[in-house]
């Protein structure tokens, strides 16, 4: 009778696991969208989804409640006229970086976060790079916005310094953002600051708004969606 027990409960477990594996289905990005190759560091990379159908969210993205302040719900559009990105929006704005638009995707969490993952293709700009109130000097913050955003400096700025036409709104005398890179800005979700810290510096520098596009959910949702990360 024993043996009949443990017999059947096999049987169940092999019914069980094959119908599983028969469930566990592709998971693409959309219904004509599988991958997308990403270049970095002449290595090819793929976004793809996790196509394991029973996975999980990891546990550095499971936290549901930290404490606000300072992890505050970000609003859905950070500042007129910047637009919010969703996941496919992002995906694109990859693409055309990688075909070569002057576009750049930027991760704005400290060095620790990108050890855990972040978008393929990104490049990371900590915020703390970009935000006074972290110990970024103005000298710094220029220095970013010159040789990694392609901002230029007008003919006749040293007629001012940046700190003075910052407090008197005429930042438009000393940078030439014609030529300046379109930037996708990101961090931990909707309750991460680091990327709005990032814009609200880059605002009062004058970039164009139009330049700045923000993908508000971040490395939450694109968890939670199982999109592929790599590690910098």
């Amino acid at each position: 009778m024993t043996l009949q027990k443990n017999l059947l409960a096999g049987l169940i477990v092999l019914l069980i696991s094959s119908w599983v594996y028969a469930e566990n289905k592709p998971v693409g990005i959309t219904p004509k969208m599988m991958s997308v190759d990403v270049q970095k560091n002449n290595e090819i990379i793929q976004i793809v989804r996790n196509q394991d159908n029973t996975a999980m969210i990891s546990e550095d993205y499971a936290k549901t409640s930290r404490p606000c302040p300072p992890f505050c719900i970000q609003p859905m559009i950070y500042a007129s006229g910047v637009a919010t990105l969703g996941e496919l929006e992002v995906i694109d704005h990859v693409v055309r970086m990688q075909q070569g638009e002057n576009i750049l995707v930027i991760d704005s969490r400290t060095p620790d976060w990108l050890e855990r993952g972040t978008i393929p293709g990104a490049v990371n700009v900590p915020f703390t790079e970009l935000t006074p109130s972290k110990g970024a000097t103005t000298e710094g913050i220029m220095n970013i916005m010159l040789n990694q955003f392609d901002v230029l400096l007008k003919s006749d700025a040293d007629e001012f310094t940046v700190d003075e036409a910052i407090a008197s709104g005429t930042v438009d005398a000393v940078f030439d953002y014609s030529n300046a890179k379109t930037l996708v800005l990101f961090c931990n979700g909707m309750w991460c600051g680091q990327s709005p810290a990032s814009m609200d510096t880059l605002i009062k520098f004058g970039y164009p708004k139009s330049k700045l596009k923000w993908f508000r959910g971040g490395m939450q949702t694109w968890n939670i969606l199982g999109l592929s990360t790599t590690k910098q």
